[in-house]
């Protein structure tokens, strides 16, 4: 059912690829030494159907199948999930009712189907929580393996479905994931370059929440969204950007990225108009969106809405976490980003959203691992003891 046509360069749109293989390491054309350009899932938009916005006849992502990129991975229920109304004009989009309860799965139903359409064994993912648990959920439900490369200090859940955890210095994990990629043929469901790229088709899972909203409310005058490598946000604005081009609505939400203010790549390359930017990390308790470097997809959600990055500290984040929590809500500290991001501007007219992306229970489940030694033969050891078999990387 979908309508994917193939895959779209964001550094310059007239250069375009097959839908597959998916281009996980960014546009080889235009990325540069020093800005790495991600690509993005075309559609044939002429051929939506009429009633795809109308009464729902499925549900889960499946219901926007046509505006997916293919889906052969089973899903697991995800979407879906409840806006609930903070205040008069005030909604909250509470992603923690996922699976695997955080937005996260939107995304990974995305890449581990595409995963599977490559045929391969596995997927690996570099995470300190919400991505590889999510990742290693689809997996499992699709009978591959999945690997999550994370830092010395990591959420005990990480384990739950089975996944083979590989725990080394934050420094290391990009460069451990691209020689598992290379070494045992997993499929990468994370960003592989230096600026962000990212999943080609992950982003498309989160146009589903924009469909969701607007499905409820209509387009809202602005939309606040936690952000780290801006993935939520570039797919909740394509959303909203897809529904004005097929005349479902007239106009667009401005987007806010709320980053912590600890780091805040993405505020810096606005203002500095770069495409991507790389600052210094300082402490935060916002562990789930903190980020050294950006990526462009971030800049061009912004941009293209209108919309502005905003860096807020802890104490803005705990306030604002606090207020969900008395609202019932229990989130992540990291989640109530886009709440403390709305609270920290002069009011918006008309209705907003702030979107919550994770559930509460992330914070009270870390623990430490044993770190392990992240030069490649104690690496591959724990790997092929855990009963992955090394392939060609194909």
């Amino acid at each position: 059912m979908s309508l994917a046509t193939g895959q779209r360069s964001l550094g310059d749109p007239d250069v375009r690829y097959p839908l597959w293989p998916p281009l996980t390491g960014g546009c080889p054309r235009t990325s540069t030494a020093e800005t790495d350009y991600p690509v993005e899932v075309d559609y044939d938009y002429d051929r939506v159907p009429p009633g795809l916005f109308g009464p729902a006849t499925r549900t889960g992502l499946d219901r926007w199948a046509p505006l997916l990129p293919p889906l052969p991975a089973p899903g697991l229920g995800e979407g879906g999930t409840p806006l609930i109304e903070l205040e008069p004009g005030v909604f909250v989009k509470d992603e923690s009712r996922n699976p695997t309860w955080s937005h996260k799965d939107r995304l990974n139903r995305c890449t581990v189907s595409a995963a599977a359409g490559v045929g391969a064994p596995g997927i690996v993912v570099a995470s300190s929580g919400n991505h590889g648990l999510s990742a290693s959920a689809f997996a499992a439900r699709a009978g591959l393996r999945s690997v999550i490369v994370t830092g010395p200090t990591a959420p005990a859940f990480l384990q739950t479905y089975g996944a083979v955890v590989v725990p080394v210095p934050w420094e290391a994990r990009r460069p451990v994931m691209r020689r598992i990629v290379e070494r045992f043929g997993l499929h990468p469901v994370s960003s592989l370059t230096a600026t962000h790229t990212g999943h080609p088709f992950g982003p498309e899972g989160y146009k589903t929440v924009s469909y969701e909203i607007h499905a409820e409310i209509g387009t809202p005058a602005a939309v606040f969204v936690p952000t780290g490598y801006a993935e939520l946000l570039f797919g909740v604005a394509k959303g909203f950007a897809e529904l004005r081009r097929l005349g479902v609505t007239d106009r667009v939400p401005r987007m806010f990225a709320c980053e912590p203010a600890a780091a805040a790549p993405l505020t810096r390359a606005l203002r500095y108009g770069l495409p991507a930017a790389t600052v210094d990390v300082g402490p935060t308790e916002a562990y789930s969106i903190i980020s050294q470097v950006s990526g462009y997809r971030g800049v061009v959600a912004v941009r293209e809405s209108g919309g502005a990055a905003l860096a807020l500290d802890d104490a803005r984040l705990r306030a604002a976490h606090a207020e969900l929590a008395r609202a019932g809500i229990w989130a992540e500290l990291s989640s109530a980003a886009g709440l403390a991001g709305l609270r920290s501007v002069q009011p918006v007219d008309g209705p907003v959203v702030c979107i919550a992306t994770s559930s509460g229970l992330k914070n009270w489940t870390a623990g430490g691992l044993e770190t392990v030694s992240p030069q490649w033969p104690h690496v591959e050891r724990l790997l092929t003891d855990a009963g992955l078999v090394p392939g060609d990387g194909s």
